[in-house]
């Protein structure tokens, strides 16, 4: 059994980001574009670590918004949301290029994320500006989320993401993280959820219930001051459980 493991990386600028010590324990790397967070010479360094690891290079557009780092629900319209897209992808796209590479996956971040999930007009604008960008792209969207239809019905590669760190609802939406229990810290608790979501394919609500999901790959919040820990300790207890983390570029 294989499964991909991504990170959302390149949002802290200058020494204290974990980035450079994640990466070898993950597939997929997420990088932030400039305008949640991150800036040229952070996505540029973080390409060419994810080149040296051998890690699947993602854009991980978001918001216009440094400010609540992309955490903030924004009204765009379906023009402007397609050259958002366009611009930070295309960014992370031509800059993996100019290092030898190329763009794997696109994984929309934060609040851009979570309204896509639940609006399937905005999904088919962002499946279509990837697709424009590059066909042969894979976007990475919450399992069983209209950015998952959405993908479908452009004819684009998806990928369905869980989360190792997040409640969910019973719906299988993300909690809001202003509501107490939204993200986890344990890493025992968070390891035993990841593999019980790829095993069994259901995950237990915040209430209680279990409900089906699917996994293509698991995030990881290079954000979350657990995060390398427990990345570290989530590799191996996939491997001792005979699951092999392999990226997404790889298992097309």
């Amino acid at each position: 059994m294989n499964i991909d493991l991504n990170c959302d990386l390149g949002e802290i600028t200058g020494t204290s980001s974990n980035d450079e010590a994640i990466m070898p324990f993950i597939t997929s790397a997420n990088i932030a574009c400039g305008f949640h967070a991150g800036d040229p010479l952070t996505i540029e360094k973080t390409i060419r670590s994810a080149i040296r690891h051998g890690v699947g290079i993602g854009a991980h557009p978001g918001y216009n918004d440094r400010e609540n780092f992309g955490r903030r629900s924004m009204y765009i319209d379906s023009e402007e949301l397609r050259s958002l897209i366009l611009y930070q992808a295309g960014a992370v796209k031509s800059m993996a290029e100019a290092a030898g590479a190329k763009l794997s996956h696109v994984k929309p971040h934060g609040a851009l994320y979570n309204d896509a999930a639940n609006d399937y007009e905005m999904s088919l604008v962002i499946a279509g500006a990837v697709k424009d960008l590059d066909s042969s792209v894979t976007l990475i969207a919450l399992s069983g989320s209209r950015m998952i239809r959405a993908a479908k019905k452009v004819g684009l590669h998806y990928a369905s993401e869980v989360f190792a760190d997040r409640a969910y609802n019973d719906d299988g939406t993300l909690v809001a993280r202003n509501i107490p229990g939204a993200v986890l810290h344990d890493t025992g608790t968070m390891i035993e959820r990841v593999t019980t979501m790829i095993i069994e394919k259901v995950v237990v609500t915040i209430s209680g219930k279990r409900i089906p999901i699917e996994v293509d790959t698991v995030c990881i919040h290079g954000d979350n001051e657990s995060a390398l820990s427990f990345v570290i300790a989530l590799n191996a207890e996939l491997r001792k459980k005979g699951i092999k983390p392999i990226s997404l570029s790889l298992r097309k």
